[in-house]
Formats: C-alpha cells, structure tokens, sequence
C-alpha cells in the first residue's frame, strides 16, 4: 500500500496568553492509499488538531509531517502541496461555505490554486455530479438544509481532487436519513480510491465501515488497530471512555463468528444458525 501522510513525534500546542495547551503529544502513524479509517476519542482528545496538522492548517511545535515521503515544513510551496493532496471537511460546514452560489463555492479552491478556467469548470461539474447537488447549483449555500450544505462543503474538498479526505464529525446535527445518505456517500467514495479519515463518536458507525481505527486520548494516540481488535480491548475502551458497538455485543452473546459488521450480516448470521439448528 502506497504511504500518502506520515507524522513522526509530532506535537502541537495550542497558546492562550500565558498558558500553554499541549494539544497533540508524539504522534507517529502514517495513512495509506485507499485506506477508510475511523477516529475515536473524547471530546478534546486530540481528534481535529490531529486533522488541522494533516491538512497543513496548523503547523507542528515539534516533529515533522511527510506527504508522500517528502517533508512537510513551512514554506507556501510545501504546505499547498499538502492541502491539495488532503482535504478537510470541518464539523460546522458554514465555517467554511463561502460563496454566493453552490457552483461559485466549489470553484473556489481550484481558483484559488490558479488552474485555467476550464479546468476550474470540469473539477467543479465533477464535484457537483458526485454529490447529487446538480439542482442546487445557482441556490445561496447559506438557505440549504443542514445535510445539502453538508454535500456542498465535501464537494468542496473534492474539488480539490484530494488522495486523501478527512472529515470531522461529518454525522454531527444530521437527521437519520442524511446520515445514511451521508454513509452511503462515503461508500461511492471509498469504491472510487479515495483514503478516507472519519473522526467520529459514533461507534456503531466505526464498527461496520473502517477498517481501521485511530483511538486519541489525552492529545495522544492510544491505539491503531483493526476494529475488532479496538473493540475487543475492554481496558483501552474503558480508559478512553468508548463503548462496544450494539452489533459487536449482540454477535459476542450468540457466539457468531466471523463477527457482522451489518445489520444485513447479522441476520444472515442468525438464520443461517437457526436454519442449521432446525435441521
């Protein structure tokens, strides 16, 4: 698996006057192409500053950030390299809508990058057809419901024709049917190549769609490993205050093996047991 981003001992802190906030403590991991991968973790345990540094927002105290092998330092050249290979989806989507339009928001960033215009106009069209926002081009952003703006800002970072794409509580003020139009998407995503970062307190979410899952505590990384080795670790989930997914203790008291990721496999799971008890 080809790396694309790679943190060794990275650490952030965040300055408030006087006062000294250690944010992100030697971070070392890398993420690969192709990967789909949940972050856990307690509300200030590290989860967006670790995406901020990624993205190139913040830059470390310490450490260093690789995109594909090569350093990540301070210099514009360097560090627009790293936006335009990692995108950024933030939690709150009007933090970062902008434009008057759906059509003039999403161009924004490949304008900014100074592409001709009709390379601004196929990455914008490209954008708009993956996220189904094709009758919403010429509405004002800000008079969209919750999950259209929520398409409109991940169509923004795909504009930006990203290898890999991290979105921040992406579920977060959703109703049910925009998040599994939400998880759907990142579905079609993850099948078109795109490595996928999805910080999350939704564990049911993480057990039946990473693959792979970060756990932060404390501005540290306290694990990475597979789902079913996280979620099977009954130590690091009480120290990081996370709980089983429903599924995973379901599957764990009947004893199924392999253990469902789905609702879908779970049934299956059951019948088929049933239907070899009945014979």
């Amino acid at each position: 698996m080809e790396e694309l981003l790679r943190f060794e001992h990275v650490s952030f802190a965040y300055e408030d006057g006087a006062e000294r906030r250690l944010a992100l403590r030697d971070c070392s991991v890398s993420i690969g192409a192709g990967e789909r991968i949940a972050v856990l973790g307690s509300n200030g345990a590290g989860k967006s500053t670790f995406f901020l540094l990624a993205n190139g927002v913040l830059c470390p105290k310490e450490g260093t950030v690789f995109f594909h092998g090569e350093p990540v330092g301070r210099k514009k050249q360097e560090l627009n390299r790293l936006r335009r290979g990692v995108g950024l989806v933030f939690q709150d989507p009007d933090v970062q809508i902008l434009g008057g339009t759906v059509e003039e928001e999403i161009s924004f960033g490949p304008m900014n990058l100074g592409l001709p215009r009709q390379e601004v106009r196929r990455r914008m069209d490209s954008a708009v057809e993956r996220m189904r926002l094709e009758d919403l081009r010429q509405r004002a952003p800000q008079y969209l419901s919750g999950g259209e703006k929520k398409r409109v800002s991940i169509a923004d970072a795909l504009a930006m024709e990203p290898e890999l794409l991290l979105m921040d509580e992406p579920a977060a003020s959703l109703d049910p049917e925009n998040c599994r139009l939400l998880e759907k998407t990142l579905d079609m995503l993850g099948e078109q190549g795109l490595a996928l970062a999805v910080a999350t307190h939704d564990v049911d979410f993480a057990w039946r769609w990473a693959r792979r899952i970060l756990v932060f505590r404390d501005g540290c990384l306290a694990a990475d490993r597979t789902p079913e080795e996280i979620f099977s670790d009954t130590a690091l989930l009480d120290d990081c205050h996370l709980a089983r997914p429903m599924l995973f203790r379901a599957a764990e008291a009947m004893g199924l093996r392999p253990l469902p990721r789905t609702m879908e496999e779970f049934e299956r799971a059951v019948s088929g047991r049933q239907g070899g008890e009945t014979v």
